[in-house]
């Protein structure tokens, strides 16, 4: 029986299964990472395409059992929560990661691959499932209503692709929402920072008031905010959502000299 409290909704048509493999690109040769399995629907889907390693996460004991006595040796099993075991992964080469995300943990999960230092060398690319609002924040651009922290987050480390909208009568149970699947692609080349929460931290402030002008938050960072302003070139009369990322990242750096 799903677990509301663990934001079980699992999927069950084949069509939609075969498309979320289609879209890792999954060889022979890959180490795959599943997050969330719940009955092993779509760890079968990834089986049938002999990966050399499937490696999924399960908080919920009872379906690490029914998963031991549907697969057996052919996968490997780690009975945590997601949060807690990111330092477990540790591999020769990138993986690819699933994962029809829980909707009420998926933005932490997303964020906290995110903040890995090293992210393209661990990770080759996710395909996760989420919640059809969470995934229009991840893909908003500047000047759109969804714009916000984790449009900028997750544009500076990775590179997003949708790849189709998902009709609650695909779970079971039936969210009452639609959900929408992406590929994310680490980037090779990306701005460094010295600390990804410094990013986090900036943002926030930002968009705590997204209608207000940037004026307040920028005064609240800088003590000479006009003259920052002046030399990013950026209209303090602008809101949160009217900047970019990469504006956002020059914020970060000056932040970072001035602390």
């Amino acid at each position: 029986m799903p677990k509301k409290s663990l934001g079980q909704n699992f999927l069950n048509d084949d069509s939609l299964l075969l498309n979320i493999v289609k879209a890792g690109d999954i060889l022979e040769s890959d180490t795959i990472l599943e997050i969330g399995p719940g009955t092993g629907n779509l760890t079968h889907k990834i089986l049938l395409q002999n990966p050399k390693k499937l490696i999924v996460v399960e908080k919920d004991t009872n379906l690490v059992v029914q998963l031991k006595k549907k697969f057996g040796k052919d996968i490997e099993i780690i009975n945590k929560d997601i949060l807690e075991c990111y330092n477990l992964f540790n591999f020769n080469s990138p993986i690819k990661v699933f994962g029809n995300l829980p909707y009420n943990i998926s933005t932490k999960i997303l964020t906290s691959f995110v903040k890995i230092d090293n992210l393209k060398q661990k990770y080759n690319k996710f395909i996760f499932i989420f919640q059809k609002e969470v995934a229009d924040r991840i893909l908003a651009k500047e000047n759109s209503k969804n714009y916000g922290r984790l449009s900028i987050l997750t544009s500076w480390k990775m590179d997003k692709i949708k790849i189709i909208d998902i009709n609650p009568k695909y779970f079971y149970p039936q969210p009452k929402v639609w959900s929408t699947l992406l590929t994310l692609t680490p980037k090779l080349n990306f701005q460094k920072l010295n600390k990804t929460k410094n990013l986090e931290h900036i943002t926030n402030i930002f968009f705590r008031e997204r209608r207000k002008m940037i004026r307040k938050p920028m005064k609240f960072l800088f003590d000479d905010f006009e003259g920052i302003a002046k030399k990013l070139d950026i209209n303090l009369n602008l809101r949160p959502q009217n900047i970019s990322k990469n504006k956002y990242l020059e914020i970060c750096r000056i932040y970072e000299n001035l602390s």
